[in-house]
């Protein structure tokens, strides 16, 4: 049985199919309604969600399944003390797949030891976010035409951005690819990113404080909110929160075929003027990311079309 805890979990083989076979869902959905009729997923998520789990719910029913689960940890029995590795081997009775998000980092992969069935990790504090990263590359593939040759700002919240720390690690297996690092010296890259897998992999970076001076070399800008739930000193949060904003006026810097990527949810670090821009694909990225969750649930079931 296969679960999906890291992006390295999948080879770049694996990713590839992951990405035909959403594209494909992409152009024909009805030929995937049916796939999953029977079938029931589980979403754990023991912390706040939109996106994510509306995501996973969305992807689940597009294939023809159902869906259980909970939305906070104080409407689970977590609340009463039980732990991970519990819950999913009692919700591995009800369900044929765990999409699991949790606070603290390796949640998901201690549920995966005991679980009768698949589990997703569906982010786990600061760590890793896999399934955000096999969308990003979904929509980096399917704008761009390829994962390879491209030159990627990191923009923001570097330091806690468990979707930045997944995609440099799932980039780096793809050739020529160079990243610009622009974040505040207190949100910089962790150090074991930047040891174990730009260094390790002889990746070109570029680490700097401006967003206006890498703007113009990038083909594609990926955005971070500065996460309030990551931080202890709310000065701290305050003080940087606003440390960028991207507005048409910055835009103006970019190539004309520059896209600009974000995970979702923006506070202010993308301005609204910047949504009428057709580089702006922030909101298409989300749609992505159902498609390549109908992929990834497939492929765990072993079911195709």
């Amino acid at each position: 049985m296969k679960h999906l805890l890291s992006p390295l979990d999948l080879s770049v083989p694996e990713i590839d199919q992951l990405i035909a076979v959403a594209e494909d869902i992409e152009k024909n959905p009805k030929k995937y309604s049916h796939i999953c009729d029977g079938k029931k997923l589980a979403t754990c998520f023991y912390e706040p969600s939109t996106r994510t789990r509306l995501s996973f719910e969305a992807a689940m029913l597009n294939l023809g399944g159902s869906v259980l689960g909970f939305s906070s940890a104080d409407s689970s029995s977590a609340a009463k003390g039980e732990s991970v590795s519990d819950t999913a081997r009692v919700i591995g009775c009800y369900a044929d797949i765990i999409a699991m998000r949790h606070p603290k980092e390796g949640a998901p992969m201690v549920a995966s030891l005991s679980s009768p069935v698949p589990i997703i990790n569906a982010g786990d504090g600061g760590h890793q976010h896999p399934t955000q990263t096999l969308t990003d590359l979904l929509t980096i593939h399917a704008e761009k035409g390829r994962l390879s040759g491209l030159t990627i700002g990191l923009c923001g919240d570097l330091k806690f951005g468990r979707t930045v720390h997944s995609l440099i690690t799932a980039l780096a297996r793809y050739e020529n690819i160079r990243f610009f690092l622009i974040s505040p010296d207190e949100l910089r890259i962790p150090d074991f990113v930047r040891e174990e897998v730009l260094e390790a992999n002889h990746i070109p970076y570029k680490e700097c404080d401006a967003l206006d001076g890498a703007l113009p070399k990038l083909d594609i800008l990926y955005m971070t909110r500065v996460q309030k739930e990551r931080f202890f000193n709310e000065e701290d949060y305050i003080r940087l929160k606003n440390h960028y904003i991207l507005d048409s006026e910055k835009m103006k810097l970019a190539k004309e075929d520059m896209i600009v990527m974000h995970p979702l949810p923006r506070v202010n670090e993308i301005s609204v003027d910047v949504d009428t821009d057709a580089r702006a694909i922030y909101f298409k990225q989300a749609q992505y990311g159902v498609y390549i969750r109908m992929a990834l649930i497939m492929k765990l079931l072993g079911l195709e079309a």
